[in-house]
C-alpha cells in the first residue's frame, strides 16, 4: 500500500490532498442527487393539485409521504450502515432511488404517485444515513466540520435544483416530464459517485446482534445534548418544508400571480445556503459549534418575518436570510451528531440516523400542517408557525451552550457500555 494510502488510513484525508477532492466531490454530488430527487414535486404542487384534483393539503403528500418513507427507513439503515458499511449503501441508495424516479414519472393515478413517492423515500434514506459519519471516519479530524458544511451545501444545491428544473419543465411539458428530467439528472450523479467516491478504509464494523443494537440504540436517546440536537434537526427543517410547500400556492395567487416557472425562480436563493453551510462550516472549525450555532437561528427567524408583506422583494430577501440561518443550523448540528455520539461512544451512523429521523419527521408532520394553515389563516399563520418552531429551535441552541462537551478523546462503542480509547482525534475545538 502507498504512502499516501496508509496516512490516509491512519489519520485521515487531508485536506488539499486528492483523496479529500475525491471525497468531498462525490459527497456533493450525491447530497445533489438525493435532494433534488427528494423535493422533485415541491415545486409542481399547484400542478399536482391542479391534474388530480386534490386539495393544498393533499398535495402536500407528495413530498411528506417521501420524507416519512425517508424518515422511517433511516432507523433501519443508520444501524445496518455501523455494521456492513458505508460506501455500499451509499452506491445502491443512488442507484435505486433515480430508478424509482423514473417510475414516478409514469404514475398512472394520484394513488400509484404516492406509492412511488413513498417507496422512493424508502430508497434515497441510504445517503443520507451514512454520509456524516463517513465524512467522519475518512476525513482527517481538522477537516470535518467544514466538510459536512460542504456536503451540506450539496444538499441545498439539490434542493435548488431539483426544484427549478421540475418548476421550469413542469411548466412547459406537464409534471411527467418533469419527473422524468430529475431522474437523468439523479442518474447522473450516481454515476460520477461511483466514479470518484474512495471506499471506506477506516470504518470498523459495530457489534451485532440484538442486544448490541438495543444498547447503542439506548445510548443514542440517552444523551441530553444529542436529544436537543435531533429536536433542532425537526424543529429548522419543519419551517423550511412549511414555508417553501406553501410559498408556491400564494406566488401563483393574487397579488403575485406568477407562473409555475417564474414561482419556482424564488428557489434561486438556495446557493445561499450553499455558501453559508460551507461558511458556518469553517466558523464551526475555528470558534465552536457553540457559538455559531444561535446565529443561524437569528437569521432564520428574521427572514421569516421579513416575508409578511405582500411584497415580491421583501419576500425574496426573506427568503434569502432564511436559507442563509436554516443551512447554517443544520450545517453545524448534522456534523456536531456524530462527532459528539462519537465522543460518547455511541455508534456514530445510529445517532446520525436518529438526527435525520427527527428532521424529516419534522418535514413530514409540519410540512403537512403547514397546508392546513395556509387553508384556515393564510400567509399570516405560516409565518406564525414558522416562527414559533425557529422559537424553539433557539432554545435548544442556547441550552446546548451550557450543555458540558464529552471530551476530547473519543470512544468506540462496546456492548458492555465500556469506552475504548482509541486515540485523541479531535473534531474542531469542541468534539461533543
Amino acid at each position: 500500500m502507498s504512502t499516501a494510502l496508509d496516512a490516509a488510513a491512519t489519520a485521515g484525508h487531508l485536506s488539499g490532498s486528492s483523496s479529500y477532492r475525491r471525497v468531498v466531490v462525490a459527497l456533493f454530488a450525491a447530497g445533489v442527487a438525493t435532494f433534488a430527487l427528494l423535493y422533485s414535486t415541491q415545486a409542481l404542487l399547484p400542478e399536482l393539485a391542479g391534474q388530480f384534483e386534490v386539495t393544498t393539503t393533499g398535495s402536500t403528500l407528495s413530498l411528506s409521504l417521501t420524507t416519512l418513507g425517508l424518515g422511517l427507513a433511516l432507523l433501519v439503515v443508520g444501524p445496518l450502515s455501523d455494521v456492513v458499511g458505508r460506501t455500499q449503501l451509499i452506491h445502491l441508495s443512488l442507484a435505486a432511488s433515480s430508478v424509482i424516479a423514473a417510475g414516478c414519472a409514469l404514475s398512472p393515478s394520484w394513488s400509484a404517485l404516492l406509492v412511488m413517492r413513498l417507496l422512493q423515500g424508502i430508497t434515497l434514506a441510504g445517503l443520507p444515513a451514512v454520509a456524516t459519519a463517513y465524512l467522519r471516519e475518512e476525513l482527517h479530524p481538522s477537516t470535518h466540520a467544514r466538510a459536512a458544511g460542504l456536503y451540506v451545501g450539496g444538499t441545498a444545491l439539490g434542493g435548488m435544483t431539483g426544484r427549478l428544473l421540475t418548476g421550469a419543465v413542469g411548466e412547459i411539458a406537464g409534471w411527467r416530464w418533469a419527473l422524468a428530467a430529475a431522474a437523468l439528472l439523479g442518474l447522473g450523479c450516481a454515476v460520477v459517485v461511483r466514479t470518484l467516491l474512495p471506499p471506506s478504509q477506516r470504518f470498523s464494523p459495530a457489534p451485532t446482534g440484538a442486544r448490541a443494537l438495543l444498547h447503542m440504540s439506548l445510548r443514542a436517546v440517552s444523551d441530553r445534548g444529542l436529544l436537543m440536537l435531533y429536536g433542532i434537526g425537526g424543529c429548522s427543517m419543519g419551517v423550511l418544508v412549511a414555508v417553501f410547500n406553501t410559498l408556491g400556492f400564494r406566488l401563483v395567487d393574487a397579488p403575485f400571480n406568477l407562473g409555475l416557472g417564474a414561482a419556482s425562480l424564488v428557489f434561486l436563493v438556495y446557493p445561499l445556503g450553499t455558501v453559508s453551510s460551507a461558511v458556518f462550516g469553517r466558523l464551526a472549525d475555528k470558534h465552536g459549534r457553540r457559538a455559531v450555532l444561535p446565529l443561524g437561528c437569528l437569521l432564520a427567524i428574521s427572514g421569516v418575518v421579513l416575508t409578511l408583506p405582500s411584497s415580491l422583494p421583501a419576500v425574496v430577501i426573506g427568503l434569502a436570510l432564511l436559507t442563509i440561518g436554516f443551512f447554517g443550523v443544520h450545517g453545524v448540528a448534522s456534523g456536531w451528531v456524530p462527532a459528539r455520539a462519537h465522543a460518547g461512544g455511541v455508534a456514530t451512523g445510529q445517532a446520525a440516523s436518529l438526527y435525520l429521523f427527527a428532521y424529516y419527521l419534522g418535514s413530514s408532520v409540519f410540512g403537512s400542517l403547514a397546508g392546513r394553515i395556509w387553508t384556515a389563516a393564510g400567509w399570516p399563520g405560516v409565518v406564525a408557525l414558522a416562527t414559533v418552531l425557529l422559537a424553539v429551535t433557539a432554545g435548544l441552541a442556547l441550552l446546548l451552550r451550557r450543555t458540558p462537551a464529552l471530551g476530547s478523546t473519543p470512544h468506540t462503542p462496546t456492548t458492555a457500555g465500556t469506552r475504548a480509547p482509541s486515540g485523541p482525534t479531535r473534531c474542531g475545538p469542541e468534539p461533543g
